[in-house]
């Protein structure tokens, strides 16, 4: 799969749930996704997106990475679950709209029980020209996340 591609077909989400747009990077140690707040958005509230939602769209950069290296074996994504988030901390209590955001997370481990510990951070992205002096700035959020990836979990077409 090329990048940056979209990033559905790699996080098995439905009904809205996939919340990143588009995967921009993905390589051994991490991944970079981006999403462009929406009015639309399906936790948009009327001042933005609620800074808490950044922990979901960083589970989904990790879910993302994991699928796009599956999908180089010709696997499926593999179902994930989040176990919980560790000093996460934003900037702003919301996201404005038509902002975009880039999600970079770095892959701390990956046990062979399937725990996976990441640090990410939110950074601002206006355009693919700014993107190197974005990231300079301090980030929007940033946080760590443990998360599981079992042996084997039914998945129900993407419910």
């Amino acid at each position: 799969m090329p990048l940056p591609g979209p990033i559905a077909p790699l996080v098995p989400h439905a009904r809205g749930m996939c919340l990143l747009d588009r995967l921009i990077d993905a390589h051994v140690d991490g991944a970079t996704a981006e999403i462009v707040t929406r009015r639309d958005d399906l936790f948009a509230e009327a001042d933005g997106i609620p800074a808490w939602i950044g922990i979901e769209w960083l589970a989904q950069t990790v879910a993302a990475w994991a699928g796009f290296r599956a999908a180089a074996t010709q696997e499926p994504p593999p179902p994930g679950l989040l176990l919980g988030a560790r000093r996460y901390r934003a900037r702003e209590p919301v996201f404005a709209f038509d902002q975009r955001i880039r999600v970079v997370v770095t892959i701390d481990f990956v046990a062979d029980n399937g725990v996976t510990q990441i640090n990410g951070e939110l950074q601002v992205a206006e355009n693919e020209a700014s993107t190197a002096l974005a990231g300079s700035e301090a980030p929007l959020a940033h946080g760590s996340l443990t998360l599981y990836r079992p042996d084997s979990m039914p998945i129900s077409n993407r419910v």
